[in-house]
């Protein structure tokens, strides 16, 4: 029996490949013209990505074809290439980013996510490249803030991987689970789904070189905080909490998650949002609704700085609202607030850089 090239492109142009819903050939999966040595047969097929959930399936599926079609006693070798190169390994990812910012509170509703995004957007202001990760898989609210919502991100070809390229507002790389989502439909995923979503918005995103990466993470401790410790080498950790005592049990919590043993991530310290209220028609005026300088006497406590008391005033809520936050108009009270909260992560970043020793990525054996 004499094996020629078309005799074996028909047996494989009878194997449909799951991705597309087309045969192999049709898919173009078959990178060369078959090789044949006698009845040795040798085919390399091209697949998107090194986890393709239908590779094995669709090697046996091709070996089993050439058997059916043209003869059981034909050799046949079958090479796998890939589209898109593998995602690199934990521990070399972000290789072009030079400081992560976990930005964390103990508990939900303290403006961590506000002073995310103003954090970001300063950082920006000073002339920093900057990227904003909206970590909180559960409730994305980056896209609102930002007014980005109908945003849908693309995908680009980066030295032979398929990434995804972050949205680009007020000088801030954004993502966020939020641009693949319903925004109206609760995100009702198993802990590993949420983790595995979080890991490719991190690893396979186009977010190039930063001076800083923002982390907004979700409030209080969870499998999504292990999750980012077990990925990134987190420069350090800015704790977001009200004056409030409850506020306050809860942020000593947050502290002591980073400050473990195991975890060791630098405390580069303490933003004390809604420090005050301030009417606008009374701007000399403060009323210390929440209690008066709580995180400020948490940070000498604990030994680390505080870097901000931010006011509550309802311009802050108006610009995250209607997505343009505070920090967008510098020349404001508020935008000079958190640019000065900008100066002083820059700062803590420096000195810490400086001082200690880089984090390491948090190993946990079972």
């Amino acid at each position: 029996m004499t094996l020629y090239p078309k005799l074996i492109m028909d047996a494989l142009a009878t194997v449909t490949y799951p991705g597309t819903k087309k045969n192999i050939v049709e898919s173009e999966m078959v990178a060369d013209t078959p090789s044949i040595n006698g009845m040795k047969v040798h085919i390399v097929l091209l697949f998107p990505r090194e986890t393709d959930p239908f590779l094995k399936s669709t090697v046996k599926a091709a070996e089993a074809a050439i058997h059916y079609h043209i003869s059981k006693d034909v050799e046949v070798s079958i090479e796998t290439e890939f589209k898109s190169k593998p995602r690199p390994e934990v521990g070399k990812l972000l290789p072009q980013v030079k400081n992560i910012i976990a930005v964390s509170s103990g508990k939900g509703g303290v403006g961590k996510s506000t002073v995310s995004a103003n954090l970001a957007i300063s950082l920006a202001r000073l002339g920093y490249k900057v990227g904003l990760l909206d970590a909180d898989i559960f409730g994305p609210s980056m896209p609102k803030m930002f007014h980005v919502e109908d945003a849908r991100p693309h995908a680009v070809n980066v030295d032979g991987r398929d990434l995804i390229e972050p949205i680009g507002k007020y000088g801030v790389k954004l993502l966020s689970i939020g641009f693949f989502v319903n925004p109206d439909t609760a995100t009702l995923w198993r802990g590993g789904m949420a983790t595995s979503a979080l890991k490719q918005l991190i690893a396979d995103a186009n977010w190039g070189e930063l001076d800083y990466f923002i982390l907004d993470t979700p409030p209080g401790t969870s499998d999504i905080h292990l999750t980012l410790l077990q990925t990134l080498a987190i420069t350090g950790a800015v704790i977001v909490s009200t004056p409030q005592s409850v506020a306050l049990a809860d942020a000593r919590k947050g502290i002591d998650m980073y400050r473990n043993e195991k975890v060791n991530v630098p405390i580069l310290g303490l933003v004390e949002n809604m420090a005050w209220f301030t009417p606008a028609e009374l701007p000399e005026n403060k009323y210390y609704i929440f209690g008066k300088d709580g995180c400020k006497h948490l940070a000498k406590e604990m030994g680390t700085p505080l870097l901000a008391q931010i006011p509550l005033v309802q311009s802050i809520r108006e610009g995250g609202d209607e997505g343009e936050p505070a920090a967008v108009k510098a020349d404001t009270m508020t935008g000079q607030a958190f640019l000065n909260l900008a100066q002083a992560v820059v700062t803590v970043v420096n000195r810490r850089n400086k001082e200690q020793q880089p984090t390491k990525i948090v190993e946990v054996k079972s």
